[in-house]
Formats: structure tokens, sequence, C-alpha cells
């Protein structure tokens, strides 16, 4: 069982005790299995008490509560969207040396002696206690299950005012309720979850696909939060099945104004997955495991992974990765929490054209007060009154979107499209290593995205719709201006006009997208660029490290798939009898592939005119060899060539 917020003393009891027998919550606390999670086996004592007596039990059980001797963890749950830490979700653990450290095994001792609310209340206190003194950043996710949120017993607003006590906001608390028997009185939890949604607590189901009835809660309820459960996560890379159920999870709550939370997240292969489906937030082992002081910042690995792009996203957007949000900065001067609301009113006043004051406190971003939210207010009678004095963060959003203003216009648009409403009505703040620069409005960046788009497909060819010649020299420019170390490679089929002469020009559109598509296929969307020259040329701008396998590659598959463009006889023959320019019969060898590459390091080349001329000879080179063929030149090195035929 989970531990609990809420109680609501609205509800009949008699309509409670038919819920409760018909809803025996049991709950869990970090993992669905019986069996103890890692976390458990990291606390849990080596040779654990075999399980007491009943009533030795019970006494050790109120032995727990009465000296309140319960441990509570802390996991992050991290924004895929922005690579931070957006909460934690609040865990518990019972005496290390007892057979109730386990939760399954401390909420299954207090549900056979009806002590669950009870336990669950403990949970809350320790958890929101612990949550507050360790100053952890974000949001709180108190797990919550549906015979504690019911109960009647408890003072009505107690969890409100516990909350107000300690100095937290019931914003930052979000109700997760876990699902595991089957649920028929949906008015009830209804009416329950409206009760607290009005008190400022959002809402989570947890573990979507494992319960009973987690979609037509996920209706009824409409949460903020779905956790899908581990299950579905867990080996998702490699299971086309559970792949199809996540993206469809994502696809209704993109429809629903849910945002996806996927737990379970235990390798690097399932975190990339999660990310390019578009979930919102991601949970689990590889993100960080549960202690009872978290860390509050990610792993070096974590980030870097959650900084790559989605690893599917239209070869048009190319260019919008080199355009930084910087070029959106408004330089608005900020205000602080002294300043009073008819200050901020007054300055909206005086400065028709201003239309976010950010609120920042020593130089870090702590809201943003938007214009209308400022002139919805003092429409109001007596708000002027009543609260002008008072300090403008009243006035701001306490969540605004915040950046870092070296990330591209396209990481941006990803963050925005993924705000909620008013965020995106907001606009959002713009910070150099986390102090405020300034302001940023979403009619700007979708402006800038807008022209981006336009000129990435003014300059894309038709036929692969892969960027041509302009975006290709920009980017090689890019490149060199950022001392970057790359490898440039010319690709460049051999022996293709007469192949258009005796199968078509139509056939040999066909063999150049699929050229296209193989190099796309096997070059890193994040780090490496294909561009197309033009006709049957190409040029990929490496920056993975394993250029040479990537080629090898490429010319492996495209040997198999070219032979499906010819004739069985002209296979068999190894080619086909052409006319050349002089009208005289010539054997031509089937199509083949030559890559020239070029290891490009800092400080060698200026332009990507001497880089065009540098990697122009090396296609040279390549052509000399018989069949599909790699060239790389390594400067300082001995010039070296690999030769790879197609059996």
């Amino acid at each position: 069982m989970k531990n609990a917020l809420a109680e609501n003393p609205s509800i009949p009891m008699s309509q409670l005790r038919a819920l409760v027998e018909q809803v025996s919550f049991l709950g869990k606390m970090n993992t669905p299995q019986a069996q103890p999670s890692q976390a458990d086996a990291q606390t849990a004592p080596a040779h654990p008490s075999p399980l007491r007596g009943r009533d030795d039990l019970l006494g050790h059980l109120h032995e727990i509560i009465n000296l309140r001797q319960l441990t509570p963890l802390f996991q992050p749950i991290v924004d895929m969207r922005n690579g931070e830490i957006m909460g934690y979700e609040g865990l518990i653990r019972g005496p290390s040396d007892s057979p109730l450290h386990a939760p399954i095994n401390l909420f299954k001792a207090a549900s056979n002696y009806g002590l669950t609310v009870k336990v669950e209340h403990l949970c809350r206190r320790v958890v929101l206690e612990n949550f507050l003194n360790l100053d952890l950043p974000g949001k709180l996710f108190l797990n919550v299950s549906p015979e504690c949120l019911l109960d009647r017993g408890m003072k009505h607003g107690e969890t409100l005012g516990f909350i107000r006590e300690l100095g937290l906001s019931p914003e930052r608390v979000i109700i997760e309720l876990t699902e595991n028997q089957p649920t028929y009185d949906y008015n009830l939890l209804r009416d329950a979850v409206a009760h607290y949604r009005s008190m400022g607590f959002k809402i989570a189901i947890d573990d979507l696909g494992e319960g009973f009835s987690s979609l037509r809660l996920w209706s009824e309820l409409r949460p903020e939060f779905v956790k899908i459960d581990m299950h579905f996560v867990q080996g998702i890379n490699q299971d086309p099945v559970k792949l199809q159920f996540v993206r469809s999870i994502q696809e209704i709550a993109q429809n629903s104004e849910s945002l996806v939370i996927a737990e379970g997240i235990e390798t690097l292969a399932e975190l990339g997955v999660i990310r390019d489906l578009g979930i919102a937030c991601g949970q689990g082992y590889y993100i960080a495991r549960p202690y009872s002081q978290p860390a509050t910042t990610l792993a070096a690995e974590v980030s870097k992974s959650l900084r790559q792009r989605i690893g599917h996203a239209a070869r048009s957007t190319q260019a919008l990765r080199k355009v930084t949000v910087a070029k959106l900065l408004r330089a608005t001067p900020p205000v602080t929490t002294g300043i009073t609301n008819n200050q901020v009113f007054e300055m909206f006043t005086a400065a028709p054209e201003l239309q976010t004051i950010a609120v920042v406190t020593d130089g870090i971003p702590r809201g943003i007060i938007s214009r209308y939210a400022v002139i919805e207010r003092y429409a109001h009678p007596y708000w002027r009154d009543l609260h002008g004095r008072k300090s403008c963060k009243h006035l701001m959003d306490s969540e605004p979107v915040v950046v870092e203003m070296d990330i591209s216009v396209q990481d941006l648009s990803h963050i925005m499209v993924k705000a909620d409403p008013r965020q995106l009505a907001n606009g959002f703040i713009l910070t150099e290593q986390g102090k405020y620069q300034g302001v940023g409005s979403s009619h700007d960046l979708m402006a800038e995205i807008t022209k981006l788009q336009i000129d990435a497909a003014k300059y894309a060819n038709p036929l692969t719709q892969l960027p041509g010649n302009v975006p290709i020299s920009e980017h090689i420019d890019l490149l060199l201006h950022s001392q970057a170390k790359f490898a440039a490679c010319y690709c460049d089929l051999d022996h293709f006009k007469p192949f258009n002469d005796v199968y078509g020009y139509q056939k040999g559109d066909d063999v150049i997208q699929l050229v296209g598509r193989i190099l796309a296929e096997h070059c890193d969307p994040d780090l490496d660029f294909v561009g197309h020259i033009g006709g049957d040329d190409f040029m990929i701008l490496f920056q993975s490290e394993d250029v040479e396998v990537r080629c090898k590659q490429i010319l492996e598959v495209f040997g198999e798939a070219i032979l499906e463009f010819s004739s069985i006889q002209d296979r068999e023959l190894g080619g086909y009898f052409t006319e050349d320019r002089q009208g005289k019969k010539a054997f031509c060898p089937l199509i083949s592939i030559s890559l020239g590459v070029v290891s490009v390091e800092p400080g060698e080349y200026y332009s990507h005119h001497q880089i065009s001329v540098a990697v122009a000879e090396a296609k040279k080179q390549a052509k000399k060899l018989y069949g599909n063929s790699l060239f790389i030149e390594r400067r300082n090195q001995q010039n070296q060539h690999t030769l790879f035929e197609v059996e």
C-alpha cells in the first residue's frame, strides 16, 4: 500500500463501507511485484527475522506507529522535455531489522489489522516532513490509496492544514492513486478527486495498464499525470507490442491533456525509446534510484542522453538545430518580490509593448507575470484596494518555462508544445548558467521556426527532401567555425548514367531515393548531417566516432538492396550491354557506390570550398577501386583506403 494523502468528510459512511468492500486497495510503494525491490535489498537486513506470531506482529505494528519508525525515500522524476528533475515520488520503508521493512509486508499487516488508514496517514506525515527538511525542488508525488482518499474519520481539511503548517503549497503536491482491485463506484471517487483539486492538489494515476480498470479511472478522473506500469517500459526497445501500447497511451494523453510518466526505466535503450516517443516524464533506476537523501541534479550520462533530440525527426529540421534561442532574447528588466502589485500594474501601463515581466531573486528566476494576468485581476472591483500594496508574487506564475540561451529553437519548440497553455501564453525566461538574461515570447519562437522551416524547404532536394547545396555549405562552415572535429564523406554512384539509359529515369529516381534512405538510416540524427548535392551525389558530415563502421554498413546494405533494381539475367552476368557515346556496344557493370572520406581536425580547413576540394579528391580515389568502395584520408597519417566488395 502506498503512503496516503487525503480525506473527504462529505461522503456518507454507508457509501464508504460499500466502496471499501468493493475496493481493497492494498497498494504498493514502488513495485507491483511481491518480491523485494532493489532499493529494499539495499536496506534490508542480511538475515531478516521470521514473521512473528499474530499478536506479536500486531504489537510490533503499533510500536512502529507510536514511535514513527518509518524511513522515507525519494526517487526523482525527470522532465524529459528539458532534462531537469520535476519532482520526487515519496516512498516508505519500515525498520531495517524488521519483517515489516518491505512496504508490501507493512501494508499487508496494516490491512489485516484494520490499520491501513492510520499507517497511511503516518506515512503521509513522515514523507511530507522529510521532503520539506531536505528542501527538495519541484513537486512531491504522494502515494494514496482510495481507501484513505475517501476516509471520513479524519478531520475536514487536516491534510491541507498540515501542509500549510509545514509551509508547503498544495500546488506542489500530486496525489498519486494506485488501483489494484476492481473499482465500481466511480462517482464517489470523482467527487473526492474534485474535492482535492479544489484545494489546489493535482492528481496522478499510478501503474496504468497493471490494474483492473485503470483506463476507466483515467477517463473518469481526468488526471493531470498518468504513470505507465513498468511492465510496458522495461524491454520496450525490443518489444513492438509494448512500443505500440506506450505510443497509444501517449496519443490518448495528448488529446486528454494529461502528462505521461514512464516508470521502471532501467537502461539507456529504454530511455531513448521513451524520449523519442515524446513521453513527458520518466522515472527508474537508470535515471536515479530512491534514496533517503536523493540527488537534486541528474548524472552526467543521463543528462547527455536527454539532450539528444528525437531520433526520427524530419530531415528538414536540420537547420533549426544551429539557431539558438538567444536570437529571441528580449532584455526586459526584472522585478523582485519586494515590488508591489500596483507598481507592476504601473509598469505595464507605462509600456504598452511590454507583455511579460520576470520575477527574479539574486539573479535566479522565480516566476513570470503576464500583462493579461494583471489586467484580468485589476478588472475585478476592489482588487486594487485589497491587494494593490501586496507583493507581486501574488500575480506571478511560479512555474514558468526557463531555458538556457544556448539551446536550439527546435529544442525550445518541443518544450513549449508540451507546456501548459498558460505557460505557452506567458512565453519563457532565458538564462545563462542559471542567471536571468531576459524573456522571450511564443509568438517570436513560432515566427522563427516558420522562417527556418521555409528556408529549409527552399533549399531541400525535391527528390529526397534532404538538404541541398546551400545548407550543406552552411553546415560545413558552422562546424569549422565552432572548431569541431568531423569527417566529410562524398557519396557517388558508379555507372549510374548507363543504368538510367537501360532501365529508365523512374528506376533511376528510385535508386537515388534508396541511397538517401540508406545514408540517413546509418547516420546518427543527433550528430550527423546528410545532404543531397544533386543527381547521384550525396554528402555526409559525420560527428559520430565510428565513421568507418557506419560507412562499411552503408556499402553492405546498398550492395544487397541494389540487386533488386536489376533483372535476374543482368545480376547473373554482373552487368548489362549498352551503347557508349560512339554508338558501340559496351559491357557496363551493375551500379556500385563509392565513399570518399576526409577526417577534419580543428584548424586544418577554413571554408567549405576547401572541404569540397579535399573530399572530391578522396571520392576520386575511392572510384579507382572496383565495386562498392571506401577511401578514407587521414591527415598526419599514411593515407589509407578500404576496399569492400559485395559477393
